[in-house]
C-alpha cells in the first residue's frame, strides 16, 4: 500500500526534501504578503496626513534595528535551532503588522506608532534572516545544491514580483489596512509551516562560550576567507549606490523625462521578471568557476545607473533592467551555492549575518546623501558616479585569487561531513 507520503515524495525532485519544501514554500507566503505591505505601509502614511518625509522616517525605521541586531540575531540562530527562531521571528512580524493593520482600520495610527511597530518588524527580520539562510543552506546537500538554491531564488523572485503588483491594486481597492493585515496573515501562515520543519535526529549543540565568544568566532571564520570579505566589501558599496539610484534618482529622472511614476514601475517589473529568469537559467547552468562567473555577472548591475544618467527611452530601460536581473540572479545562485559549499554548517548563521550586515549598512547612508550629491554635482555625474563605482568595486575583488579561482565541488558530500548541529539535516530527499 503506497501512503501519501510516498506519493508526494515521488512527485518532487530527488533534491526537494520536505525541509526544503517547507522553506521554499513558506518564503513564498512571508515574500508575496511583505512586498505587498511595503506599498501599503507608504500609503498609510499618505493617507494619515503625513509627507514624503514621513514615508521614509518609516522605512529608515525598519532598516535601523535591521543593522543593529543582525550580528546578535546571526550568534544565536548559531546557538539555538533555527527554526525556532524562525518562528519567534515571525510571530514577532506578525504581531506588528497585526497591530499596524488594527490602527490604520480604525483611522488613529500616528506616526510615532507606525514608526515603532515598523521598528519591531525590522528587529523580527534581524533575527530572521541570519537563521533561514543557514537553515535553507543546511537542508540540501550534494551536487544538486544549486539547482536547489535557484529554484528558491525563483520562488523568492515570482513571490517579490507578484506581491508587488497585487499589492499594488489591493491598496488601491480595499485601502492598505486590510493588505496589512493580509501580510500579517502571511507571516502566521508562514510561522506555522516553518514549525513543522523536522531536526528531530540531531543531536544537542555543546555550548559555546558566550555570546560575544561566538561573534568573535564568527567573525574569524568571516574574515579568515579573503574572496568572502571581499565581495561583502563589493557588495556594501554597490547595494548601497544602486539603492540610491533606485529609490531617489530613479523615480525623480521617471518624473522629468519618462513620463512618471508607471513607467518607472513598469522597469522595475522587468528587473523583477529578470530575477525569475536568472534564477530559471541557474537551475540548468553550472558553472564551473563559481565566484568568477557570479562576480562578472555584477559587471551589468552598473547598467541601469548607466541608462538613468543618459536617460534612455522606457523600452531600452525595460530591456537593460531585465538583463541586469537576469544577471545579478547568476550571481546570488553562484553566491548562495559558495557559502553552502565553504563554510562549516554550524556557522553559517553568523557567517551570513556579517553578509548581511556588509549589505545593508551603507544603504540608509548612501540613500541620505543622494539629495545632498545631486545638489553638489548634479543628478546626471552623480549617476554617473553610481554606476563607476559598481564597475570600480567589482573589478578590484576580481583581484582576489580565490574570487577567481574558487571552483565548483563535483564530488558529492556525504551526512557525516559537516559539523553536528542544533538543527543540521540528514541528506534532504536521499540527496549527497
Amino acid at each position: 500500500m503506497t501512503s501519501a507520503a510516498d506519493l508526494r515524495r515521488r512527485s518532487r525532485p530527488a533534491w526537494a526534501g520536505r525541509n526544503y519544501s517547507l522553506l521554499t514554500a513558506a518564503a513564498f507566503v512571508t515574500n508575496l504578503g511583505s512586498h505587498g505591505a511595503l506599498i501599503a505601509a507608504a500609503f498609510a502614511v499618505l493617507e494619515e496626513g503625513g509627507d514624503g518625509g514621513d514615508v521614509g522616517l518609516v522605512a529608515a525605521s525598519r532598516t535601523l534595528p535591521l543593522v543593529l541586531f543582525l550580528l546578535i540575531g546571526g550568534a544565536l540562530a548559531d546557538r539555538l535551532p533555527r527554526h525556532r527562531v524562525m518562528v519567534a521571528a515571525n510571530a514577532l512580524n506578525c504581531l506588528s503588522q497585526a497591530a499596524f493593520a488594527v490602527l490604520v482600520l480604525a483611522g488613529e495610527a500616528q506616526l510615532w506608532q507606525m514608526m515603532l511597530l515598523t521598528a519591531l518588524g525590522g528587529t523580527g527580520q534581524a533575527f530572521f534572516s541570519p537563521a533561514a539562510e543557514g537553515m535553507l543552506l543546511s537542508s540540501v546537500q550534494g551536487e544538486q545544491a544549486s539547482r536547489a538554491f535557484a529554484v528558491f531564488r525563483m520562488a523568492m523572485q515570482g513571490a517579490a514580483v507578484g506581491g508587488a503588483a497585487l499589492g499594488g491594486a489591493l491598496v488601491a481597492a480595499i485601502g492598505p489596512g486590510w493588505v496589512l493585515a493580509a501580510d500579517a496573515a502571511a507571516f502566521a501562515v508562514a510561522g506555522a509551516m516553518r514549525a513543522f520543519l523536522d531536526v528531530r535526529h540531531v543531536p544537542q549543540r555543546t555550548p559555546g562560550g558566550g555570546m560575544l565568544a561566538d561573534l568573535r568566532d564568527g567573525w574569524r571564520e568571516f574574515a579568515g576567507r579573503p574572496w568572502l570579505w571581499g565581495i561583502v566589501v563589493q557588495f556594501s558599496i554597490a547595494n548601497a549606490v544602486v539603492g540610491a539610484a533606485d529609490a531617489v534618482y530613479g523615480p525623480l529622472v521617471a518624473r522629468d523625462h519618462l513620463g512618471g511614476a508607471g513607467p518607472w514601475g513598469l522597469a522595475l517589473g522587468f528587473f523583477g521578471a529578470g530575477t525569475v529568469a536568472g534564477a530559471l537559467l541557474m537551475t540548468r547552468w553550472k558553472p564551473r568557476r563559481l565566484l568568477l562567473a557570479g562576480t562578472l555577472c555584477v559587471f551589468p548591475l552598473a547598467l541601469p545607473s548607466a541608462a538613468l544618467a543618459v536617460p534612455v527611452p522606457v523600452s531600452v530601460l525595460c530591456v537593460v533592467m531585465f538583463l541586469t536581473g537576469v544577471t545579478v540572479e547568476v550571481f546570488g545562485v553562484s553566491w548562495m551555492t559558495a557559502l553552502h559549499q565553504e563554510i562549516p554548517e554550524d556557522k553559517l548563521s553568523r557567517v551570513a549575518a556579517y553578509d548581511w550586515f556588509g549589505s545593508v549598512a551603507l544603504v540608509p547612508l548612501a540613500t541620505a546623501l543622494a539629495g545632498p550629491a545631486e545638489t553638489a554635482f548634479g543628478r546626471t555625474s552623480a549617476l554617473w558616479g553610481c554606476a563607476t563605482l559598481v564597475v570600480v568595486v567589482t573589478a578590484a575583488v576580481l583581484c582576489v585569487p580565490d574570487v577567481r579561482n574558487l571552483r565548483r565541488r563535483t564530488k558529492q558530500v556525504t551526512a557525516g561531513s559537516r559539523a553536528d548541529s542544533a538543527d543540521a539535516e540528514s541528506p534532504v530527499g536521499g540527496l549527497g
